[in-house]
């Protein structure tokens, strides 16, 4: 490749409606058009590794073809970003090793025609990377948390993993229902308004009609709508949670049962209460309607110790035992949550009450 930038002036014999890429090899034997952009490639790399290009290659061309900077030519119907993209990663071989949003771009066109042309192991690379920002247990979901939060505390996301409507486009164009429940549920987390209004996708690098620049991605109208019954069902769990781990708190087991200091459970547990209750509604600022977040404060409110009751930082003064049980309770519904949340974006049949028991 012999220039900096994907699209290039120089003429090569190109008919003027094409744009040069810079995927240009001098040495290259055949040229691939898509769309408005030319890319001068050896057949054998592309044969090596894809059936399907071995296949295209090998019909015969119309003897009058006129010659692209002495090389026979191919019309693809792939967009020129995907293809561009699915080159780079077929000559250079590596790829996505900075772990960024702006991965996505690549790893969905390179995950798009590596399913078309049937390079397993490229499909295979971006599979891998996707299951590590939409994870399908807990312990990666609650990684993953980690990952996009900064050493001051700061949840940034944005920076690391794509936006969630970006991933469930290319999800259900490409059938990957596995990244489905993780999608759904990180982009329920957003306010309504936020959901509705869609994102900006990124610019394409080829600038061809149908395809701006910053083009707006936003969800179906049933898409939304299974967003939004998604969140008001994450909601309604936490109301529920309120409701059965905390309303009959302290449990006869506490270990202050009878004395004064009784009143210490029984302020801490409604502390908490009030707490959870901001996010339940989706009035706390940033990451609402999540149960799974919230239930992690709800633990971590009980070994915190800056908290104020009037003149000096503390902690929750509750006995070890309402401790252990309210601990006990929130573990068991995270894990709750996690198998729930496929129900609660449509994505999985209701469980009958014989299941969950």
């Amino acid at each position: 490749m012999d220039c900096d930038s994907p699209c290039s002036p120089h003429d090569d014999g190109l008919p003027k409606a094409l744009i040069r890429s810079d995927i240009w090899f001098s040495d290259g034997n055949i040229v691939l058009i898509a769309d408005s952009a030319a890319f001068k490639v050896h057949h054998g790399q592309l044969e090596r590794h894809s059936e399907v290009f071995r296949d295209l290659f090998s019909v015969p061309q119309p003897v009058d073809q006129n010659l692209i900077d002495g090389c026979p030519s191919v019309e693809l119907h792939d967009r020129p970003t995907d293809l561009y993209h699915l080159l780079i990663a077929l000559y250079d071989g590596i790829y996505f090793q900075k772990h960024t949003a702006a991965d996505f771009v690549a790893i969905s066109a390179v995950l798009r025609l590596s399913t078309k042309y049937f390079i397993e192991h490229l499909r295979e690379r971006c599979i891998a990377r996707l299951a590590i920002d939409w994870p399908t247990s807990l312990p990666d979901w609650d990684r993953r948390e980690l990952d996009g939060t900064d050493s001051e505390g700061r949840y940034n996301p944005r920076e690391i993993f794509p936006h969630p409507i970006l991933m469930l486009k290319l999800a259900y164009e490409l059938n990957l229902d596995t990244f489905l429940p993780s999608a759904f549920y990180d982009l329920s987390r957003y306010g309504p308004s936020k959901i509705l209004a869609g994102t900006r996708g990124p610019p394409p690098i080829f600038y061809t009609e149908g395809e701006p620049e910053g083009q707006l991605a936003r969800l179906s109208d049933d898409h939304l709508c299974t967003a939004f019954l998604g969140r008001e069902a994450a909601q309604l769990y936490m109301h529920t949670f309120l409701e059965s781990a905390l309303r009959d708190r302290p449990s006869t087991s506490c270990a202050n049962v009878g004395k004064l200091s009784a009143v210490h459970c029984i302020e801490s547990f409604y502390f908490i209460h009030l707490n959870v209750l901001r996010s339940v509604g989706g009035i706390a600022c940033g990451r609402d309607a999540d149960p799974l977040h919230t239930l992690l404060q709800a633990a971590e409110m009980l070994e915190r110790t800056d908290f104020s009751d009037g003149v000096k930082t503390c902690g929750l003064r509750m006995c070890s035992v309402c401790k252990i049980e309210f601990m006990d309770a929130v573990k068991k519904a995270r894990l709750d949550v996690w198998e729930l949340i496929p129900e609660w974006f449509g994505l999985r049949e209701p469980r009958s009450v014989q299941d969950v028991n």
